[in-house]
């Protein structure tokens, strides 16, 4: 439980920082949080004993203290991006205290769900991460988007979460355990097993924004502040996808060849639906929204089939989505909080006064897109060979088209940055340290876990069990 520990002792000493200063001296909340979630990622790395608590109810692996490290890096460059939006009004940096605490608690949650033995932790660790982001959406006050976007977020939660219940309810009445190992030892046959299937995965589909269970993305990632929504984007979405494999993998495991068909026909309905909604969009949240819809339908491609290669590559896969979907999201927000500016037509001519970010976010977007020599392309080649070694062919051609189809839209985004003119555009943003900071983590990232290929066969060796 090191990872939770670590946390719950980072939570604990930001309130009481929070607590014990004054307005005057606010400004070293955000030193503070980062110096301190620097500390807790490197201790992350650091060797320990896995093993199980709790009578099973609590488990570590290697895999899974890799999903955590995955997951405190991606809130880390979070945290770092956010200086630059708190300190934009007063009113998000007299917060900045309750926002690090937010951010820590939901992560908390996302660590407890990771490494769940039963539906129990699971579904406390769920809700543990469920309840502070719904918060942090709603965290601008004065905002009246940020409160509808909290709302919209904690009402679609709470029926995703009524769906999930209802199917761990059936489990325990069909088997008489909430535990994951006595459920994966069952061969599940009857109806109402595969009807708690439906509902579990229904359940989790909701956090990952899987069509037709998306709907609610867009509006609460517009709604909510940039860097609320690349935490939505990347953090809790990887975190989802981490204990949907888990759950698939030992509880659903004897229910591979249900599954596979489930995954095949979300991965090409996902994919369309998010790759046809981003071309039509203009707010660049909206914009990034639907498109991690878009991607998130890849990564079917690694689970279905059940292999060992696949689950690297979806984790590879992630690592490299968190890295390029932040740096993107890091852009946004930048411009944002200079000129309030979030449109794409807003963009034009943004080279002329802003190349470094230009720069920055043309990188994120040919990383997303799957464009070589960068890291996406990498994570999607290794996912579409996952799925065509298992003779998925038809599939990784549809995710080959939808992938061309990526490539369009995200181009438009650069089109307007490199080569639309503008009478007006965006001046000239001077970023603090912070910002120029994490863009800085996040371009090093797409470059070095593409070309590194140690990483990849670090996560392999990783990935020998759940």
């Amino acid at each position: 439980m090191r990872h939770e520990i670590m946390l719950i002792i980072a939570a604990v000493i930001i309130l009481i920082i929070e607590l014990s200063t004054g307005k005057d001296n606010k400004s070293m909340m955000i030193p503070a949080a980062v110096i301190l979630f620097s500390l807790v990622t490197f201790i992350g790395f650091l060797p320990i004993e896995t093993g199980k608590l709790f009578g099973g109810s609590y488990n570590t692996s290697d895999m899974i203290i890799l999903m955590k490290n995955s997951l405190n890096i991606g809130v880390l460059i979070v945290i770092i991006q956010s200086a630059g939006w708190l300190k934009h009004s007063f009113e998000n940096f007299d917060n900045s205290g309750g926002y690090f605490f937010i951010i820590i608690s939901s992560l908390i949650g996302m660590d407890f769900m990771i490494s769940s033995g039963d539906f129990l932790m699971f579904y406390i660790g769920l809700e543990l991460t469920t309840i502070p982001i719904a918060a942090l959406a709603a965290i601008e006050k004065m905002k009246r988007r940020s409160s509808e976007a909290g709302i919209k977020l904690i009402l679609s939660a709470a029926l995703s979460s009524g769906i999930l219940l209802f199917g761990i309810s059936i489990l325990y009445a069909t088997n008489g355990s909430l535990f994951f190992s006595s459920l994966s030892s069952d061969n599940m046959n009857s109806s109402l097993q595969l009807l708690a299937f439906i509902f579990v995965f229904t359940g989790v589909a909701f956090k990952i924004s899987l069509v037709p269970f998306h709907l609610w993305t867009a509006d609460v990632y517009e709604g909510a502040p940039v860097n609320v929504s690349s935490f939505l984007s990347s953090i809790s979405k990887a975190s989802a996808i981490f204990i949907l494999i888990i759950l698939l993998f030992t509880v659903f495991n004897s229910l591979i060849s249900v599954w596979n068909t489930v995954l095949y026909f979300t991965a090409v309905i996902t994919m369309t639906i998010g790759n046809l909604f981003a071309m039509r969009q203009q707010n660049m949240k909206r914009f990034l929204a639907f498109s991690s819809i878009a991607q998130a339908g890849f990564i079917p491609l690694g689970i279905i089939g059940g292999t060992q290669f696949g689950i690297s590559a979806v984790i590879y896969f992630l690592l490299i989505y968190i890295f390029s979907n932040l740096g993107a999201f890091g852009v946004v927000s930048a411009i944002s909080n200079a000129s309030g500016k979030e449109n794409m037509d807003e963009y034009n001519g943004l080279y002329k006064t802003n190349p470094k970010l230009s720069l920055v976010m043309m990188l994120s977007l040919f990383s997303l897109a799957g464009i070589p020599p960068v890291a996406g392309f990498f994570g999607k080649f290794f996912l579409f060979t996952a799925a065509a070694v298992q003779g998925y062919y038809i599939l990784v051609f549809i995710a080959v088209v939808n992938a061309t189809i990526s490539l369009y839209y995200y181009l438009l985004v650069v089109k307007a940055m490199f080569i639309n003119n503008s009478d007006s555009p965006i001046e000239y943003i001077k970023n603090d340290n912070y910002t120029k900071a994490g863009l800085l983590i996040c371009v090093l990232g797409i470059i070095i876990i593409g070309f590194a290929g140690i990483i990849f066969e670090f996560i392999e060796s990783a990935s020998t069990g759940i």
